[in-house]
């Protein structure tokens, strides 16, 4: 009865819902023993056990197969069903349940640790060259892209890049980037490594004085650099060749075979200096044994300088024709203003050392030294137009033709004009007409004029601005002493500043047409002062003179009383008187003849 009791008081429901719940974390503990433990953001192998074209499903014994995009095994288009892949855990589970992984992450985590162990090792890396960048080319190195600098390719410059384009080289990483994961590959290092060694062993047998065959690596503006076979040299440019070189490609060319000698090597700087110009004889060597001071010689300029041009008579072989040879003319000018480079010109040799191989030329020796006769063509008192070359304080420099200079002194410009620079005068460039003065064989110079072409006018002034004489002038220029004062046929006269005063008061401005007396008129020093102030103050002081007169009272004349003496005196001057009167009367006669016929 109690049994009965007990059985119907039971909790069937709870009993079953325990024995269930016991029994699913079984199933579920088992279960999970049969699924591999995965973790997000790892990287774990998985099988293909699906391929369309647009998704590629891999199993990596999860709950759920994973899906990943077939453009991630676009660089392996023989994948298949069965194919293990690595791959990477991006998330178990997405909103949607589905088991996300990423082929091309697992590819690049798997591949950055591979590049970190080849770069530390040293070791050397196949790679696939995709395509060319800027700088250089992206390779593909243990399943990541690597850049490749046009520098790190080759030893000798490339000048063809896509020439590498879809090869596979081997490559060792020189560098990585740990903060954006990328590294830099190089094959050239793997090519200096072989060189090194080669270099090492055909340095140990250089000697100075070798001759080597080797190939023009590579041309710069300073020289040529060869490839001996494994170690590089240098032919500076001015071992190239005994003549002017500007360019090193006018003697080579890329890729060109050629013999050098090696002058010099050091072994600590892995230098090796090479030489071509010595393999042939110093031109100096074949140069003309009967060439002698004094011959004409036919050259080309090569080099200009300021102080001269450097010409070429012979390959290898050259002159210097100093500025001072080129011209007659004392008036020095740069090179540049008779030569330029490419010029092909006549010389003669002035002098010709062959132990230094140096040789100085000339050109104004080409024609006949005006000075030899410049008594005949240039005489005193000859006249001749000249170019004005310079100024000075003193003077103006003239050429009257290619070697023969004067000096026309500042006093020998004008007879009236008061110059106190010559180009007030003139100008430079200017053609001006000179009269030779004097002749300085000794110094090679004239001594011109320009005011001895006219006669002396002074002579002739005098009677038109004598003393007392009233002028009109125009004020040409005011300073603190007064003013210059242009009068009549260009004569110039001068106004001291107190004689300037105007009548009015006013201030005397340049360019003032005024009337003034001379006061002074000094031939020899040709000088003539004049004045404004007397042409108005002498016109007041006139009428001032008579008036005072009018008011004086005349005086009476005192009487005084005659003596006997007093009229002996008077007797003899009457005498006297009468004589004179007597000898005088025909004279005045005559005179007065004279002067009515003059009026008629």
């Amino acid at each position: 009865m109690a049994e009965n009791l007990s059985l119907q008081n039971f909790d069937w429901d709870a009993y079953e819902n325990e024995s269930k719940g016991a029994q699913n974390e079984e199933i579920l503990a088992k279960y999970d023993q049969t699924l591999n433990a995965i973790k997000d953001n790892e990287v774990v192998e998985g099988t293909v056990i699906s391929i369309n074209k647009r998704e590629v499903v891999v199993n990596v014994g999860y709950k759920s197969d994973g899906i990943i995009p077939a453009t991630e095994f676009r660089y392996n288009p023989d994948l298949k069903v069965g194919d293990k892949v690595e791959v990477y855990i991006q998330t178990q589970e997405d909103r949607k349940g589905q088991l996300i992984l990423s082929h091309k992450e697992a590819r690049t985590s798997r591949s950055w640790d591979r590049v970190n162990e080849a770069c530390n090792n040293g070791e050397i890396v196949n790679g696939y060259v995709k395509c060319r960048t800027k700088g250089g080319m992206i390779v593909d190195v243990l399943g990541m892209e690597a850049f490749l600098p046009g520098s790190q390719i080759d030893v000798k410059p490339i000048r063809d890049y896509d020439q590498f384009v879809g090869k596979t080289m081997e490559f060792k990483i020189v560098k990585v980037n740990q903060e954006y994961r990328n590294a830099v590959v190089s094959h050239k290092a793997l090519i200096e490594a072989e060189m090194e060694a080669q270099r090492k062993e055909i340095v140990t047998g250089l000697e100075k004085g070798q001759v080597l065959e080797g190939v023009v690596k590579n041309i710069t503006n300073y020289g040529v650099f060869i490839d001996l076979g494994g170690v590089d040299g240098l032919i500076h440019i001015t071992d190239l060749s005994w003549g002017r070189v500007s360019d090193p490609k006018e003697i080579v060319s890329l890729d060109q075979k050629i013999n050098v000698v090696i002058l010099d090597f050091d072994d600590e700087k892995k230098r090796i200096a090479l030489g071509l110009k010595q393999l042939t004889p110093h031109p100096w060597d074949a140069l003309d044994a009967d060439l002698k001071v004094g011959d004409k010689v036919h050259g080309k300029v090569v080099v200009m300088t300021d102080y001269g041009a450097f010409v070429e008579v012979a390959e290898g072989v050259e002159g210097l024709v100093h500025v001072s040879e080129m011209s007659w003319s004392q008036h020095l000018r740069s090179a540049n203003d008779f030569l330029k480079v490419g010029d092909e010109i006549d010389a003669v040799i002035l002098t010709l050392d062959r132990d230094e191989r140096k040789m100085s030329l000339g050109i104004k020796q080409l024609k006949a030294d005006p000075w030899e006769n410049i008594d005949a063509k240039y005489g005193v008192g000859t006249r001749h137009f000249a170019k004005v070359r310079n100024f000075t304080n003193f003077g103006v420099f003239v050429e009257i033709e290619e070697g023969v200079e004067g000096l026309v002194h500042i006093s020998d410009l004008s007879w009236t004009k008061k110059i106190k620079h010559p180009s007030e005068f003139t100008q430079i460039g200017a053609e001006m007409e000179v009269m030779v003065l004097e002749i300085d064989k000794e110094n090679r110079r004239l001594s011109l004029g320009h005011k001895q072409l006219e006669e002396n006018p002074w002579e002739e002034l005098e009677a038109k601005f004598g003393v007392d004489t009233i002028v009109s002038g125009k004020v040409a220029e005011l300073n603190d002493k007064g003013a210059v004062i242009s009068l009549e046929d260009g004569v110039e006269g001068f106004c001291t500043a107190r004689h300037l005063a105007k009548e009015d008061k006013s201030q005397v401005k340049q360019g003032d047409e005024l009337d003034f007396k001379v006061i002074e008129f000094n031939r020899d020093a040709k000088r003539i002062l004049v004045s404004h102030l007397r042409t108005w103050e002498e016109r007041k002081e006139a009428p001032a003179k008579k008036e005072s007169k009018k008011e004086e009272a005349p005086e009476m004349p005192k009487v005084e009383k005659t003596t006997l003496g007093d009229l002996d005196v008077l007797a003899n001057l009457k005498a006297s008187m009468e004589e004179a009167s007597a000898e005088e009367a025909p004279k005045a006669k005559k005179a007065t003849k004279k002067a009515k016929k003059e009026e008629e």
